[in-house]
């Protein structure tokens, strides 16, 4: 049987420091009533990558280390709000290359190419735990002494060697601001904040320095289901840049973010197949969109396979989205209309469903055809295939691209609007989302007035999607209700959270149609 991979969250600050150093008086920090002896640690840790350094361009690190209390395989996956989940696994005997369960959750990144070993890093390590009144650990200070070496890349280079010394400030029962008060000392000290996010990226920066696309761009942020962000300043593009390299720019965006979204499915994360299933949205759509300065004989066949990973994990999302609504419906009842065991059946459904979309997800992102989608777009994004228009400003280009997509909305609603079919809506929805992915890509060109369209467009595709939502919530009910019927169950309620969902979504063809005239009227500007 496969040991399962221990997660553990590491929130730390490290700093630079100098041989002549020396640490201050670290129980001067509040709580802090000792700093216990310091116990050295002799640490040896082989990293792998693959050749061309994915793991180290999407901010992970995969080391096998020996020597100190956490001797194991370690997964250190991208920082999060300071934070960085860690995932460790036995030791085992291999040592060459790195076993199929450790390999597993960042399979989305190396694919296919073989991971070996890149650089090697021996550390003296001294660790100082500081305790409270209670004896609890607050934070661990540990004082590395490190040298690092990056193996050869290529037959008949010469190792790189590089040595140093760092403090790292970890906490472990403290809180946040202990963690600062502590990192105020050893600034206050000499310390300055460390130069490189990682030991191995200190290491390593020659190789990564020299590798096109090491600075990756920024991942799209989250949509509908995803925690709320603070607002990040927006990159803007100067006057004249080619239409080519925004393009380019905004799909290097989009495939990362379709990464990061993978490795959020491969380590459990909630929300994760949701936003695999939006970076292939936003991938095909800007593919769709930007035909003129995109070659579509190479980038139709992407558009196709994307559309398929979107469809292989669309049940277990849908199923998913409708059991936490309904569950969300009943909590808001009153008791005397939930008759049954509504409750335990929606909680069976739940587990059902995340089990089965759990499985199903995984099957899907490690089929041939799915890694091979990755490398391609990993492709487009290096050398995309532009048309002539490529060379044109992206101002003139960007215009264009909005009027035309939104031109393709305005004929979506006049359809829907002269139609009783229940896809027509669904139709303009999926409209409505193309030209919110285009527009937002054309934001740092075009600036206010097309994100005034993004803004407005988020509201109609929220109101639609709460719509689409109720095609997927009735059937349940229906299913469920017999379910319960046939059990001999009381099955009032499950006829009445039908009827609240048909009211919602008649209440969201309303709002629609109510909204719809703001929304044509931003869409007038981006014409003229």
């Amino acid at each position: 049987m496969t040991p399962v991979a221990v997660e553990h969250v590491e929130i730390e600050r490290k700093f630079d420091v100098d041989e002549a150093f020396e640490l201050p008086d670290l129980g001067g920090a509040p709580g802090v009533v000792e700093v216990r002896e310091p116990v050295e640690h002799a640490l040896e840790a082989a990293y792998y990558d693959t050749t061309d350094l994915r793991l180290a361009r999407a901010r992970v690190t995969m080391r096998r280390r020996t020597g100190g209390p956490d001797a194991g395989w370690h997964v250190k996956l991208p920082a999060v709000a300071g934070a960085r989940r860690e995932l460790h696994s036995p030791l085992g005997r291999a040592t060459k290359t790195p076993p199929k369960a450790v390999l597993e959750p960042v399979l989305g990144i190396v694919r296919r190419a073989p991971a070996a070993q890149v650089a090697s890093l021996r550390t003296r390590r001294v660790v100082r735990e500081l305790v409270d009144a209670d004896g609890r650990v607050l934070v661990e200070v540990a004082d590395d002494h490190v040298t690092g070496t990056a193996l050869p890349a290529a037959p008949g280079e010469a190792a790189v060697v590089t040595t140093w010394r760092e403090v790292e400030v970890e906490l472990v029962d403290g809180d946040e601001q202990l963690l600062a008060d502590v990192a105020g000392l050893l600034v206050t000290a000499g310390a300055r904040p460390a130069s490189s996010p990682a030991k191995l990226t200190r290491v390593l920066a020659h190789r990564l320095a020299d590798a096109d696309g090491a600075v990756e761009p920024p991942a799209a942020a989250p949509e509908r289901a995803g925690k709320k962000k603070g607002k990040k300043k927006k990159h803007r593009h100067a006057p004249g840049t080619p239409a080519g390299d925004v393009v380019r720019a905004a799909l290097a965006a989009q495939v990362r973010a379709l990464q990061d979204a993978d490795l959020m499915v491969r380590t459990g994360q909630p929300d994760g197949v949701h936003q695999v299933r939006v970076a292939c949205r936003r991938l095909r759509s800007t593919l769709a969109a930007f035909r003129p300065v995109l070659d579509r004989t190479q980038t139709d066949p992407l558009r196709e396979e994307l559309a398929q990973v979107g469809s292989a994990l669309s049940p277990s999302r849908d199923g998913e989205v409708a059991v936490a609504h309904l569950r969300d419906l009943v909590d808001a009842e009153p008791a005397e209309l939930v008759l049954g065991p509504v409750v335990a059946r929606l909680q069976q459904e739940a587990v059902r469903d995340e089990q089965a979309g759990d499985a199903q997800a995984r099957k899907a992102l490690n089929t041939p055809a799915y890694l091979q989608l990755r490398e391609d777009l990993d492709a487009l994004v290096e050398a995309p295939p532009l048309t002539e228009a490529a060379a044109r400003p992206a101002e003139e280009v960007l215009r264009e691209v909005v009027a035309r997509t939104g031109r393709r909305l305005r004929r979506s609603v006049e359809a829907a609007h002269d139609s009783d079919e229940a896809e027509a809506l669904h139709d303009v929805r999926k409209a409505a989302k193309r030209l919110r992915y285009t527009a937002e890509a054309a934001v740092p060109v075009l600036g206010a007035p097309v994100a005034e369209l993004v803004s407005t467009l988020k509201g109609v595709q929220e109101v639609l999607g709460d719509r689409q939502d109720t095609f997927i919530t009735r059937p349940l009910c229906v299913q469920l209700g017999r379910a319960a019927f046939a059990a001999g169950e009381n099955a009032f309620t499950w006829g009445r959270l039908h009827a609240l969902e048909e009211a919602r979504c008649q209440q969201a063809e309303r709002d629609f149609w109510l909204r719809w005239p703001e929304l044509r009227t931003v869409l007038k500007t981006q014409s003229t």
